[in-house]
């Protein structure tokens, strides 16, 4: 049985890429013609270079493919052209859709966002995949674009498509290149470029349980349903308190009002914009601070089994990798945080 991964290159889906090989199976994986391609080294898998955008493409792309894996996602938080971004994540979806159909793809896991799911509640319970979240609580283009690929998704599997949504939290972990947005925060962290926090908490996952999640929906996963895939419910405060734990460095202890976060956003980014670059503090993701992203996770527990392992593990796992591949300062790759904080 042929599995196509799309989204291979990136942080998920080299991990889910791996994962399916290392089972066994055989893997296709769809490359962008410009994607860097460290990520896929010692994965056994055909690479077939395409873009989601390339309708007429994909029909060859599907070609003997049973099921897919659809991870590939632009999770940038800023970009000079918005649209790019609805043109990848939504338009994208949208011709693999398509396209999985008429070649029969007998099973199709998209990969989501806790996003779309982890807003307020009218009775102050944790958000689970029963929460319905509205376009207009989606703060920013990515979460938007998201929200409305997911609906297209959604569409689908109502017509019958055998489609299962996946929603991983914030996931943590070695192989994060880019890096996300919460791996700027430990890159922030590892650099002492963090010298105050804001009162905000995410949902922690390891990559690697995010990886198996995805294999666990394909084989229980009942069609048009979602799953979160998360880990661990924390505030910064906490993240960067583990973190100081793992590398002996100390955390920020000034905790930033969001108003003086968003003033130095707006600056920031109003710099930025003269200088044509991208900005180091995204209005985006400091407006998306200002709600915790606590969720209620126990569904995939109990109808997937999946199980999420301890994210202090996962967290140093990423400090390992960052300090090892040259993402730290003064730091050589023969000098990993964990023989740092031993010594």
């Amino acid at each position: 049985m042929t599995t196509l991964v799309t989204g291979a290159t990136g942080f998920v889906g080299s991990h889910v890429a791996r994962l399916l090989a290392q089972r066994g199976e055989q893997v296709r994986v769809l490359v962008r013609p410009c994607s860097r391609t460290g990520m896929l080294e010692g994965i056994a898998c055909e690479r077939v270079i395409g873009d989601l955008c390339w309708r007429v493409e994909l029909e060859a792309v599907l070609r003997g493919v049973r099921r897919v894996f659809h991870v590939a996602a632009d999770y940038r938080l800023w970009s000079r052209d918005p649209a790019e971004i609805y043109r990848n994540n939504v338009e994208g979806t949208r011709n693999l859709l398509s396209a999985a159909r008429d070649a029969g793809v007998e099973r199709f896991v998209y990969t989501s966002t806790v996003a779309t799911v982890a807003v307020p509640t009218e009775d102050g319970r944790l958000p689970d995949e029963s929460t319905l979240a509205r376009v207009e609580q989606m703060v920013g283009h990515y979460k938007r674009s998201k929200f409305i690929a997911e609906r297209e998704v959604l569409a689908a599997a109502q017509d019958g498509m055998p489609v299962v949504i996946v929603n991983p939290t914030t996931p943590v972990g070695p192989g994060d290149w880019k890096p996300t947005p919460t791996g700027h925060i430990v890159v922030d962290f590892l650099n002492g470029r963090m010298p105050a926090y804001v009162d905000t908490g995410l949902n922690l996952v390891a990559v690697e349980d995010v990886a198996a999640g995805h294999l666990l929906a394909a084989e229980r996963g009942m069609p048009g349903e979602r799953y979160i895939l998360g880990g661990r419910n924390m505030t910064l405060q906490e993240i960067l308190g583990e973190l100081a734990w793992i590398t002996g460095r100390p955390a920020p202890r000034v905790r930033l009002p969001h108003a003086v976060a968003m003033a130095a956003a707006c600056v920031d980014t109003a710099f930025c914009r003269l200088l044509r670059r991208e900005p180091h503090i995204p209005l985006e993701g400091v407006r998306m601070a200002r709600h915790r992203m606590f969720v209620d996770t126990s569904k995939a527990e109990r109808e997937l089994g999946f199980r999420a392992g301890p994210i202090a593990a996962a967290l140093e796992r990423a400090v390992e990798w960052y300090t090892s591949n040259g993402y730290v300062r003064g730091i050589g790759a023969d000098e990993p945080a964990a023989a740092q904080r031993a010594a």
